[in-house]
């Protein structure tokens, strides 16, 4: 039980690195996940991979271990059942308020049952962790069984620990891993789900919706705000839509000259965002377009599961 081997073959440098097999990185992420490698072969596997790059084929792998080793989200027995919807959140805001938390809430308006999960993965960032909690949404500390037309946030670490473990070697070496791609990715309920998610830089669109179809997941895949898997509300972004890997019409991206902005916080803080979220909640403030836009996306694909 060693990744050394693993990692003489992905460590090689950007030209000599040979990518592995989808057997083989189910292989090594898996020890990686159950703490059989060192810290030092975690760093090597981290920093061996950010020069490489992972492959279609190496993160249907990684994802292949995680999925093994999830602790599954059930819908409540004594409910009817539908699909939940599976919200990642790492992102955070560092000029917009992150309106993830408003996603979730109109989507459970409309009967869904909703996962966000996350863990912040800066110090100067406004986490959706944070704004729940100010809107009353508290961090669940173990698996339950989801209600429908409620939101749960799951911290990372309550869904594997050896994740979180990997998502915090960024603050050691200041750089991403496989893993802040791979649970934007990753599903963790029973059964059915529609997974909403994002990318924050054009390169990633093609290889996370490749992954996708490889996995044969339904998703709405967006251009992130700031990261996070909720529209700008100030303009419609592109949405691809997937449907157990096959891809449906994509919805197009609003483009030219914005003539109008939504009347948005000015500040992004956790409590300054909570009380924005409960005045469109409330009626008081309108729902942004792009927003609106998206959950209709939403539960047009959730109704196909």
């Amino acid at each position: 039980m060693a990744i050394g081997h693993f990692i003489k073959e992905i460590g090689r440098g950007k030209e000599g690195a040979r990518a592995l097999s989808r057997e083989q990185a189910a292989d090594l992420f898996g020890q990686i996940l159950d703490g059989f490698a060192s810290d030092l072969e975690v760093g090597a596997f981290c920093l061996a991979m950010r020069i490489k790059g992972e492959t279609t084929e190496e993160m249907c792998g990684f994802l292949d271990a995680t999925q093994q080793r999830l602790t599954k989200i059930q819908i409540c027995p004594t409910q009817p059942l539908r699909a939940p919807v599976v919200i990642p959140s790492y992102n955070g805001a560092r000029k917009l308020p992150v309106l993830t938390p408003l996603l979730a809430l109109l989507l459970a308006r409309e009967g869904l049952p909703v996962v966000i999960h996350g863990t912040a993965t800066e110090d100067k960032r406004v986490f959706t962790s944070e704004v729940l909690a100010a809107l009353g949404i508290a961090a669940q500390t173990a698996i339950e069984p989801l209600i429908l037309g409620k939101v749960f946030f799951y911290p990372t670490t309550v869904l594997h620990s050896g994740l979180q473990r990997l998502l915090d070697v960024r603050r050691v070496v200041n750089l991403r891993n496989p893993a802040h791609s791979l649970v934007k990715l990753m599903q963790p309920c029973e059964g059915p789900q529609l997974l909403v998610t994002s990318y924050t830089h054009p390169e990633y669109a093609e290889s996370m919706e490749q992954v996708l179809r490889q996995m044969e997941s339904c998703a709405l895949l967006i251009r992130g705000t700031e990261g996070e898997a909720v529209a700008d509300a100030r303009r419609t972004p592109k949405m691809t839509r997937l449907l157990r890997g096959q891809s449906m019409p994509a919805v197009e991206h609003q483009a030219g000259t914005l003539t109008k902005l939504p009347d948005l916080p000015q500040s992004c803080d956790a409590q300054t965002t909570a009380a924005y979220i409960q005045a469109v909640l409330n009626g008081d403030s309108p729902i942004p377009q792009p927003i609106a836009q998206q959950v209709a996306q939403i539960l047009e694909l959730a109704n196909c599961l």
